[in-house]
């Protein structure tokens, strides 16, 4: 396992990765992630052996990103990194990468809190539990998508 910066040459094959896991994370374009690349700080690549198994996108407040739930934290926190969105490709889940990955934001971030949000509606009871067993915390909840997803939105103080 190797954790490192994403650099533009990932991107097609994250954003693949990305498009498999809907709905639970939102789908985006090359050119969103073109934009993650620059203003996520950081955008972590894990790997297994040569293969890409996965990404963690962290962003800071105070960024020009129109997202409900990116706002949420902006408006009720000074300071944090927002896990924007974390992906496991399917033939690596169950491995810990997920939690590697978080770990690694744990001990390099120099915030005090770590927020982020997991899917109520659809449901991704798995998603829960893991952030559950990492120590965080729902603080609301938040509907958004025209009323077709609901959120809870997540923190854990560091």
């Amino acid at each position: 396992m190797n954790i490192r910066l994403a650099s533009e040459r990932d991107l097609p094959a994250l954003l693949k990765m990305n498009t498999a896991a809907l709905p639970h994370v939102s789908e985006v374009k090359l050119s969103d992630m073109k934009r993650f690349l620059k203003q996520a700080d950081p955008f972590l690549i894990i790997e297994e052996g040569e293969e890409l198994a996965g990404f963690m996108i962290a962003l800071q407040k105070g960024l020009d990103y129109d997202s409900l739930n990116y706002a949420f934290f902006c408006n009720n926190y000074s300071d944090f990194d927002y896990v924007d969105r974390i992906v496991i490709a399917e033939k690596f889940r169950g491995q810990k990468l997920g939690t590697a990955l978080y770990k690694h934001l744990f001990a390099t971030s120099e915030k005090k809190i770590i927020t982020c949000e997991v899917n109520i509606k659809p449901p991704n009871p798995d998603s829960l539990d893991f952030h559950n067993m990492l120590g965080f915390i729902k603080v609301a909840e938040q509907v958004t998508d025209n009323g077709n997803k609901r959120v809870a939105m997540m923190v854990r103080e560091l």
